[in-house]
């Protein structure tokens, strides 16, 4: 990989946490099925690691914002992505994929950055931040938005043995064939004890945590569309509430997402 820049923070962890949890604005709490989807949604991505002390903030304030409503009464839905560059550093991220890293390498190269950094935030797939940077992750939420061109409705979510079923509909306006499907399997919070690096002693929660992801051609349909999503061994965990699938459309090469919708299985 290239070379990383670990830490833009200069202030304590528990400084930053305090802030982050006691001056953010906290909206109101979305109903992932319930009668707000109408408003639409925003996705907030997070690049973090385990194995980065800078990181437990971003990953604070992302709980704080995931499944809330901006002011204009969109969902926030919070996807934490752990990338696999911190794992020689002492601690493997059990979350860790290289998918993720790859993922976050796309973005580097669409932003034109030096090196991509853990925590970092992309909001949409159109702004990024330093994923700790509560102001600026504020007006990035505040910023008037042109209303998101496709409708993307998850109407169920089964899990059958390895596999999750997945019926949706999928309405708007596609340009030229330049837009994919991007389903994820999260995990709604995950906990891990860190046992050394940076975080060592430490016990990690984390939310809306990224296990699988799968990208297909999108299409628009006046029927049903359906999909198969498998789940690697790497990531099963019981068959119980807790798991969410999110459903975004976004512009190829990693542009701006389109439309989203979750639901949880």
């Amino acid at each position: 990989m290239t070379n990383r820049i670990k830490s833009l923070m200069g202030l304590s962890f528990l400084a930053i946490v305090l802030t982050v949890i006691f001056h953010f604005p906290i909206p109101a709490r979305a109903n992932v099925d319930g009668v707000e989807k109408h408003h639409g949604a925003i996705v907030v991505e997070l690049f973090t690691s385990e194995g980065c002390s800078s990181c437990l903030p971003a990953d604070a304030l992302l709980r704080q914002i995931d499944g809330k409503q901006t002011k204009d009464g969109r969902r926030i839905i919070g996807l934490s992505e752990h990338v696999t560059y911190w794992n020689h550093l002492g601690w493997s991220d059990p979350f860790s994929n290289d998918v993720y890293a790859q993922r976050q390498d796309e973005y580097g190269r669409r932003f034109q950055l030096d090196s991509v950094y853990t925590p970092q935030m992309v909001i949409d797939g159109e702004e990024q931040l330093v994923g700790s940077d509560r102001d600026g992750l504020q007006r990035a939420l505040d910023k008037s938005r042109q209303p998101q061109p496709i409708t993307i409705q998850i109407n169920a979510v089964a899990s059958r043995g390895e596999a999750v079923s997945v019926k949706y509909s999928l309405a708007g306006s596609l340009s030229r064939g330049d837009t994919e499907l991007v389903a994820v399997i999260v995990d709604e919070e995950a906990r891990s004890t860190v046992a050394r690096g940076e975080n060592s002693g430490r016990v990690l929660t984390h939310v809306s945590v990224a296990r699988t992801m799968k990208r297909l051609a999108a299409k628009t349909s006046s029927e049903e569309q359906s999909l198969e999503i498998p789940i690697p061994r790497s990531s099963d965990t019981p068959q119980k509430p807790g798991r969410r699938l999110i459903l975004f459309a976004q512009e190829k090469r990693q542009g701006r997402i389109l439309g989203a919708d979750e639901k949880s299985f």
